[in-house]
């Protein structure tokens, strides 16, 4: 299908205010990622020192500190996003190593893989191109299927069943990677004795495994090593500060809340609405977020999709402006916009009964 089509921002927005708003500042997509950081060593290092004070009072902190993580991990993901989009720092090498190596690899993901297909999402939004597609064409659903979601998800099955993929991913590029060692090492062909068929110089036996996807295993092996070097360091700072608990609030969260608050965000972005390819103004839904929500499911202005996807220059701290000016011009009656992340969840399992 054609691509969506695109808002002529000059069409809306005065050439001053257009200018101001796509700078991309110097030092605040670093702030954002030095601000969530913070915010996860106060919560996991406060958590584990209430333990030590009183193992009731520790239970009782536990919960709420494990969605406050799980909101600073989903905020690390968002600014590995303003990174594909190179709006993290106006200098592409300090872009693309804020993205990939101090927010991205936090979460297990790779800036350059999520930059090539995100382009397309905003290129096909919501047509059969779309890689995102499945993120929302399963709504509306029935409270029950919401349900069996948010289980998994808080129970870690979600996070374990994604890691176990990745990881098996990831153990395949790294016997391609050692396969292609060998050969340098040898200069001569690599004989899989198991399959009796020769491997290429990329590992790929004859063309059951296609250098692309063998490729894409290689990714996926360098994605998953930066992913367990940040864990293993934030266990080190961990273990030399206040022992295991830190790490242990850390992981829990990104097994748990960090999964769930990661859904609603998805599902809120783009389930339910009346995209189509003639308006830019229905590609997305935007939804105000209280206070609760900005620390959960809506961190670093998450909530402004509707105005992210009409002009995708803009950095995220520009996207609240961006929204009042669009008011003030009379164009929020073309958004769709919800009052909060609940009525979403309403929305998207009430119309379909038990």
């Amino acid at each position: 299908m054609p691509a969506v089509k695109a808002a002529r921002p000059l069409d809306i927005f005065n050439r001053d205010d257009w200018e101001r708003l796509t700078k991309v500042s110097n030092w605040r997509g670093i702030w954002l990622m030095l601000h969530a950081w913070a915010m996860v060593a106060l919560v996991c290092g406060g958590t584990a020192l209430i333990w030590k004070w009183h193992w009731l009072a520790g239970l009782i902190a536990t919960p709420f500190a494990i969605a406050l993580i799980g909101g600073r991990q989903l905020g690390l993901s968002i600014l590995m996003h303003e990174g594909a989009h190179g709006l993290l720092h106006p200098n592409r090498k300090i872009n693309n190593f804020v993205g990939q190596w101090l927010t991205g690899a936090a979460t297990g993901s790779d800036l350059h893989s999520y930059r090539a297909y995100h382009l397309t999402h905003h290129k096909f939004t919501q047509q059969p191109e779309d890689p995102d597609l499945g993120l929302s064409k399963p709504f509306p659903t029935t409270r029950a299927s919401m349900r069996r979601k948010v289980i998994r998800d808080l129970t870690g099955q979600t996070f374990f069943k994604q890691r176990s993929n990745q990881f098996a991913v990831a153990w395949k590029g790294l016997k391609a990677m050692w396969s292609e060692r060998q050969d340098d090492e040898l200069q001569s062909p690599k004989r899989d004795t198991s399959a009796g068929t020769p491997f290429n110089r990329n590992g790929a036996a004859g063309v059951a495994a296609p250098v692309t996807n063998l490729d894409g295993a290689k990714r996926t092996t360098r994605t998953v090593g930066r992913f367990l070097l940040i864990q293993f360091a934030v266990l080190a700072i961990s273990l030399a500060t206040l022992g295991i608990g830190p790490f242990l609030v850390w992981i829990v969260a990104l097994a748990t809340g960090f999964q769930l608050f990661l859904r609603i965000r998805n599902i809120a972005e783009h389930a339910c609405t009346r995209t189509g390819g003639d308006d830019p103004f229905t590609h997305a839904r935007t939804t105000y977020a209280n206070f609760v929500e900005r620390l959960t499911v809506a961190p670093y202005w998450v909530n402004y999709h509707s105005e992210h996807h009409l002009f995708m220059g803009l950095p995220c701290y520009s996207l609240a402006e961006a929204h009042e000016l669009l008011k003030t011009g009379g164009m929020e009656r073309r958004m769709t916009i919800s009052p909060g992340y609940l009525d979403i969840l309403r929305t998207v399992t009430s119309p379909v009964s038990d």
